[in-house]
């Protein structure tokens, strides 16, 4: 049974390094930055998700498990709220740089008095 749980974590482990893997030549080929935000969130995310999954059998207590997927928990957040903060910030430098080139844009003090 024992090489069968490593058997397990091994292959979830090299899942999840592919997924990782999978990302980072997405950050690099990848042209835009929300593309590039894209990729490397869903990458990511799976991949911490199926190492943590194939350390599960290994962990050395429950509260061990409890700790690793709460981790992971954790990271699903944080990679959800920094996605979309990074996303307005691009989305608003487009914006502003749009207008620019329109010539709607004014430098700070120009506005009617």
């Amino acid at each position: 049974m024992s090489a069968l749980v490593n058997a397990f974590t091994l292959l979830c482990v090299a899942a999840g390094i592919a997924f990782y893997a999978a990302g980072t030549l997405g950050l690099v080929r990848l042209s835009d930055t929300l593309s590039r935000i894209h990729a490397l969130t869903k990458a990511d995310n799976l991949g911490l998700a199926l190492i943590v999954l194939g350390l599960l059998p290994q962990a050395a207590s429950l509260l061990d498990g409890a700790k690793m997927v709460a981790v992971w928990l954790l990271a699903q957040l944080a990679s959800g709220a920094v996605a979309q903060v990074m996303a307005e910030a691009v989305m608003a430098e487009a914006v502003m740089a749009e207008a620019v080139e329109v010539g709607e844009a004014s430098a700070p003090g120009d506005g009617p008095t």
